[in-house]
């Protein structure tokens, strides 16, 4: 994945709590395992008045206009402000996949599903937990006509939006993965040498697990 580097982003308040990863990417989508190309259905039945379908093209599609990421004042957004236990439901990691196709970097929340949590690091999102009396701060502020920037800086810990500093929390490990842009792959791949040691060394104990 790609690492992460600090960056001021447009930020869209989705005011609902307990959104599940059906409703974040719906069930029929995922038959694809590329993790590509799922930002166009991400929150498909919300975003559109008819039912998506894999491989339809949605750029025709009818869509629902009182959902606030079709409103033209919220396009481009990177920054995406959610109530609490945000991706509950299904521990699809195709939720945290068609966030990030669709141009999400940050997620602020209350609180967060465990497994989705998890997920979000995996590819390349920062999941931040704010106490909710500063998320409805920030609603109150992103709701207003003036588009709301705020500027991400995950080296510092800190979140600026407008005057005020916000410092978040972050694991230190999470933190250095995130940095690197270094998942589960990424990570493994970093002892490559040793592992290619370790197969030359069992093809001289046990030559029959290679035939």
């Amino acid at each position: 994945m790609d690492p992460f580097n600090n960056f001021s982003g447009l930020v869209v308040p989705l005011d609902r709590s307990n959104v599940d990863t059906d409703a974040i990417i719906p069930k029929q989508f995922l038959k694809s395992i590329k993790r590509s190309g799922f930002g166009p259905n991400l929150f498909d039945e919300w975003r559109y008045l008819d039912r998506g379908e894999p491989g339809v093209d949605c750029a025709g599609r009818p869509l629902n206009e009182e959902f606030i990421l079709n409103e033209a004042r919220y396009q481009g957004a990177s920054i995406l402000l959610a109530r609490e236990n945000f991706g509950c439901g299904s521990s699809r990691e195709h939720a945290p996949w068609a966030l990030e196709d669709y141009g999400f970097k940050v997620i602020i929340a209350p609180s967060y599903a465990d497994i989705f949590f998890n997920n979000c690091f995996k590819n390349g999102i920062w999941p931040i937990v704010l106490p909710a009396e500063v998320m409805d701060g920030l609603f109150e502020l992103a709701s207003r006509d003036e588009p709301m920037q705020i500027e991400v800086d995950l080296k510092a810990q800190q979140l600026v939006v407008g005057d005020a500093i916000i410092d978040v929390e972050i694991d230190s490990f999470r933190k250095h993965c995130l940095i690197n842009g270094l998942d589960d792959i990424g990570l493994t791949l970093q002892h490559v040498d040793d592992i290619k040691a370790y197969e030359a060394q069992r093809r001289q104990q046990a030559p029959w697990l290679f035939t």
